[in-house]
């Protein structure tokens, strides 16, 4: 989690008398408007920001594309709030970022709605907040409109999230849980569990010979590439509550199509393949934040690859298996002994908050 910085608040003064977060801090009055023009607004600014409106003005003609529009929202809930690798923050920005950029849109604009709760410290909040501010800046989006709620201590579990955001689809460009064919390649972009066991050993105060991270990242820009060789790329999911497993029972059973892949493609590093052997978890079960499962024409998947592994959030990308014909709604995997199990959507939450 980024460090808050007191020098980027434009007067900190009034939220230093105030280390924890007060019911007063959600009642609309000049608490509120503290908090709102000493934390929220100079670390967010941006001039659509400024408006500090019921509503922001957004003038669509200046995204200059006639493409569609991706619109999605999201609330964020993991506990705990800060994790090896980020927190609550920039998993909140990364989160609905990606949602985004599944169907091949630019995310342009966020919302992000916060409901606090009283005792929250001042400074956890402001260095969620500054993670954000630079998770926004990363992903190369604006925080235009927000909201602030504060509830009883005991009534929340120090801070929620929701974001809402919308990008432009270019023309062109019809990426859709639907559109996968049989002789279609799976590809997924790297290593497989990293955000649900990095949130499950610091829940657990599980110690490992190397920490696992969480791998909370903004994934457009390496669709972006990956569009630019090629529009033959049939769908895209980001594989996060559920992890491959629930991605790949989804895109089966939309598309009418079996899918089968081998285990030992699966990219997962040894730290998490050891903590889910000790945990009795699977890794194709648990959550990512920063990884995506990509389905594309067999003629192209090579180049696709190759695209992937150039960027930095693709480095580990692998081609794991293919769409077939038989046994349509249906996953089944091959083994590394060389047989084959069938793999279920996972029945239940098998890590709950862990976004």
């Amino acid at each position: 989690m980024t460090k808050p910085s007191f020098d980027g608040w434009t007067c900190p003064i009034p939220l230093k008398n105030y280390p924890k977060i007060m019911m007063g801090h959600g009642a609309g009055g000049k608490m509120m408007n503290d908090l709102i023009g000493h934390l929220f607004a100079p670390l967010l600014h941006n001039d659509l920001l400024a408006q500090m409106g019921d509503s922001t003005a957004l003038d669509i003609r200046a995204l200059n594309t006639s493409g569609r529009l991706a619109f999605s929202t999201d609330s964020f809930v993991v506990s705990p709030i800060i994790f090896p690798g980020g927190d609550i923050g920039d998993l909140a920005v990364n989160g609905t970022v990606n949602d985004i950029a599944m169907s091949g849109a630019k995310p342009r604009y966020l919302s992000v709605g916060f409901i606090l709760e009283e005792g929250l410290e001042m400074e956890t909040l402001g260095a969620v907040v500054t993670s954000i501010a630079h998770a926004a800046k990363k992903a190369g989006v604006q925080i235009v409109t927000g909201d602030t709620k504060v509830v009883n201590k005991g009534h929340g579990d120090g801070i929620y999230i929701n974001t809402s955001g919308f990008g432009m689809i270019p023309e062109g460009i019809n990426i859709a849980a639907k559109n996968a064919r049989p002789g279609d390649i799976i590809l997924v972009s790297g290593t497989m569990g990293d955000h649900g066991m990095a949130i499950m050993s610091k829940r657990e105060g599980l110690e490992f010979e190397s920490q696992i991270m969480s791998d909370t990242a903004p994934l457009h820009g390496m669709i972006a590439e990956m569009l630019d060789v090629t529009k033959e790329i049939h769908c895209l999911r980001d594989a996060t509550r559920g992890g491959l497993s629930a991605v790949l029972n989804e895109l089966a059973d939309v598309s009418k199509v079996g899918i089968e892949f081998e285990e030992t493609k699966v990219p997962v590093t040894p730290a998490v393949n050891a903590a889910c052997e000790m945990l009795g978890l699977d890794p194709f079960y648990i959550a990512n934040e920063g990884k995506l499962v990509a389905i594309v024409a067999p003629e192209v998947a090579a180049e696709v690859l190759a695209v992937m592994q150039a960027n930095e959030y693709g480095k580990d990308a692998a081609i794991i298996g293919s769409v077939v014909e038989g046994h349509a709604g249906r996953v089944v995997a091959k083994t590394a002994i060389g047989g084959s199990r069938v793999v279920d959507l996972p029945a239940g939450e098998l890590l709950p908050r862990i976004c």
